[in-house]
């Protein structure tokens, strides 16, 4: 199993430095810059790209925390409302996703003259996304916060250690189910599910080479909007089956019911950005240098 890896705040001077903090920094930077490189490469307008990305980073982190808080942590809402202001406490992948959406979204309405436009703008942001998410999973890893259920998985994160036995035990009484957990000298030959970790795998060794062999030819406008939603949204829906604490409805996790939303959803958009390419003219192919 791979051992725990405990890793502290990072100390410079009076100034502390959490490592989750440090990879999503890192993986706004590294999501820019690639941006920037497409938007030119499809002959986007620069300028109307970089507002884009900075409605869409403000709208994904105000939805993360409203996504978490409302259907994660209903109960914590009503009882201390202010929770719903209080923007650096939980947060959500998908809900980053759902708010990143449609702040861009709501920008480009404002701003792209055309739906082709559009979906050529979003289909940047959507093929970019997978690559920063890598690396701010990274961070989700180094910092467990995703324990899944105990297991003897071989890539499961070890229990020997007292700090993973105390982050599972949390997990485990936070979902009502600390009873289940085996003795101590049963569970440190265990190990627990780090979700984090999974996706951090997933992502890089099939998500994100599967999009740049992809990218080697023109695709249709929208194209990758729908290729990520494919190759993302169910592994993602099986993962959430090894959690432990999240807040289920009718037995699924907020992020399976919009998981399966959004494949649901895919016929639709392809066949409307299809109708869309036609209307307006053809897809959008990279400029030749």
């Amino acid at each position: 199993m791979i051992p725990f890896a405990d890793v502290p705040p990072l100390q410079l001077g009076p100034l502390t430095i959490q490592v989750f903090g440090l990879t999503v920094a890192v993986a706004v930077l590294v999501g820019l810059a690639m941006a920037r490189r497409r938007f030119a490469r499809f002959g986007l307008k620069p300028a109307v790209g970089e507002q884009m990305a900075m409605w869409l980073i403000v709208g994904g982190f105000l939805g993360a925390h409203l996504f978490a808080v409302l259907f994660y942590f209903p109960g914590e809402v009503a009882r201390d409302p202010w929770l719903l202001l209080r923007v650096w406490e939980h947060i959500s992948s998908f809900g980053g996703m759902i708010g990143g959406l449609v702040g861009a979204a709501l920008y480009l309405w404002l701003r792209a003259p055309d739906l082709r436009q559009r979906w050529a703008y979003l289909d940047v942001a959507v093929f970019v996304f997978p690559f920063a998410l890598a690396i701010g999973r990274v961070g989700c890893a180094l910092v467990h916060d995703h324990p899944g259920r105990i297991t003897d998985f071989p890539l499961a994160v070890s229990l020997e250690t007292e700090p993973a036995q105390n982050l599972i035990a949390y997990a485990y009484a936070a979902a009502g189910q600390a009873e289940a957990l085996p003795p101590p000298s049963v569970l440190l030959l265990l190990g627990f599910h780090d979700l984090g970790l999974y996706e951090v795998v997933y992502l890089a060794a099939f998500v994100l080479p599967v999009l740049v062999v992809l990218d080697r030819k023109p695709r249709p406008v929208g194209f990758f909007l729908c290729a990520f939603a494919v190759l993302y949204m169910p592994v993602r829906f099986g993962f959430d089956f090894l959690r432990v604490s999240d807040a289920t409805y009718a037995g699924l996790t907020p992020a399976q019911w919009v998981a399966a939303a959004v494949l649901a959803s895919v016929p639709f958009l392809w066949r409307r950005m299809r109708r869309g390419e036609r209307a307006d003219g053809p897809a959008i192919t990279p400029e030749r240098s």
